[in-house]
């Protein structure tokens, strides 16, 4: 008994310092965008509130883990229904429900580092992404940078939360086959649209991430 008791005492501890928080997407104060800027064509800005995530934060080892998606649905572009549209039949090929689809991000261990309150703690790391289920055509992951600042209970709501801003640059759309030359009913369009849409651009998360 005194050697369970004792082994207890050791793993307890350690089981405590992992905390698990989530980011509500019907909160609407989280955030993703997406600008695809093409030189001799349009800028697109494609953004979302509803970013929803689960995270879990071992303050142990200062890393992180967890899952954020955006549901494509959420997703509007320039503000315009045509646009928007586009964008759904682009990403989902026209082959499965808008409705059913998500941009999805799932990682394990990325090093935050201790939190200290109100300070930016810088990150990088290599995540993958899904779009529709679909992972990058050469399986690698994006390289995401960020920063994550802790806000102790009643500086910022009475929960803890962790607000955290990340940016891909570089993320290559037709890496993930989103774009008219994928996409049924589209093929004839595909020379007309290469210079007006950047097939790359900057993907920005803003996060606000309440403990449970």
């Amino acid at each position: 008994m005194n050697r369970l008791a004792a082994a207890l005492a050791a793993v307890l501890p350690l089981a405590a310092a992992a905390e698990e928080l989530t980011v509500a997407p019907e909160a609407g104060n989280s955030g993703f965008s997406a600008v695809f800027d093409a030189a001799l064509g349009e800028r697109i800005n494609a953004v979302s509130s509803a970013v929803g995530c689960e995270l879990r934060l071992d303050e142990r080892t200062g890393t992180a883990s967890g899952r954020c998606a955006v549901p494509l649905a959420s997703i509007t572009v320039d503000a315009d229904a045509t646009k928007s549209e586009h964008f759904r039949d682009w990403a989902t090929n026209k082959k499965s429900d808008p409705k059913a689809c998500r941009l999805e991000a799932v990682f394990d261990g990325v090093q935050v580092g201790p939190l200290a309150a109100e300070q930016a703690a810088p990150f990088t790391a290599a995540i993958p992404f899904t779009v529709c289920g679909r992972a990058r055509a050469d399986g690698g992951k994006e390289k995401v940078v960020g920063t994550a600042v802790l806000f102790p209970p009643g500086s910022y709501g009475e929960r803890k939360t962790i607000r955290i801003r990340a940016t891909i640059a570089g993320f290559d759309r037709e890496a993930y086959r989103i774009g008219p030359r994928f996409t049924d009913g589209w093929l004839a369009r595909v020379q007309q649209l290469a210079k007006v849409v950047a097939p790359t651009g900057t993907v920005e998360l803003s996060l606000f991430a309440k403990a449970k």
